[in-house]
C-alpha cells in the first residue's frame, strides 16, 4: 500500500505541475491570445486561478487521506472545467487559435484532456480514501 500512496502523491504533484505549465502557454499571463478566445473563463485572472488550484494539488500531496472532501472538491473543479473544454471544443475552431498563436493553439488542444484525465484521478483517490477509511487502514 505504501507503493500506491506514493505513486497517488506523485499523481497530486504532476496535476499541480501542469497547472503550473499555464505560466508557460500563457508567457507568464503575457499571451493575448489565450484570453481573447475565452475571455471569461481564460482571462488571465482565470489563468491566474488554474495555477493556484495547482498550488492547492501540490499542497495536500503529502496528506490527502486527510482531506476526503478537498478531494472529491478537486473532482469536481475538474469536471467542471472539462465540460467547458468540450463546450469550447465543440463551439470553436481550435484551429484558428493556432493561426494566432502555436503555445495558445496547443494550449486550448489539451487543457481539457488534462482536466478529464485528472478528473479521473481525483474521483478514484476519493473513492480509496473512502474504501480505506471504511475498512479502517486510514490514517
Amino acid at each position: 500500500m505504501a507503493r500506491q500512496s506514493k505513486a497517488i502523491t506523485k499523481g497530486f504533484i504532476i496535476s499541480g505541475l501542469m497547472n503550473a505549465s499555464v505560466l508557460i502557454f500563457s508567457r507568464l499571463f503575457s499571451n493575448d491570445t489565450i484570453p481573447e478566445f475565452d475571455p471569461i473563463v481564460m482571462s488571465n485572472f482565470g489563468l491566474l486561478m488554474i495555477l493556484i488550484w495547482g498550488l492547492a494539488y501540490i499542497a495536500i500531496a503529502q496528506n490527502y487521506e486527510k482531506v476526503k472532501w478537498l478531494v472529491a472538491v478537486f473532482a469536481i473543479e475538474k469536471l467542471v472545467y472539462g465540460c467547458i473544454w468540450v463546450n469550447w471544443i465543440l463551439n470553436n475552431n481550435v484551429l484558428d487559435v493556432y493561426e494566432k498563436d502555436v503555445m495558445a493553439g496547443v494550449f486550448y488542444s489539451i487543457y481539457g484532456i488534462n482536466d478529464w484525465v485528472f478528473f479521473i484521478f481525483f474521483i478514484l483517490v476519493f473513492f480509496r480514501i473512502n474504501k480505506l477509511k471504511n475498512n479502517g487502514l486510514a490514517r
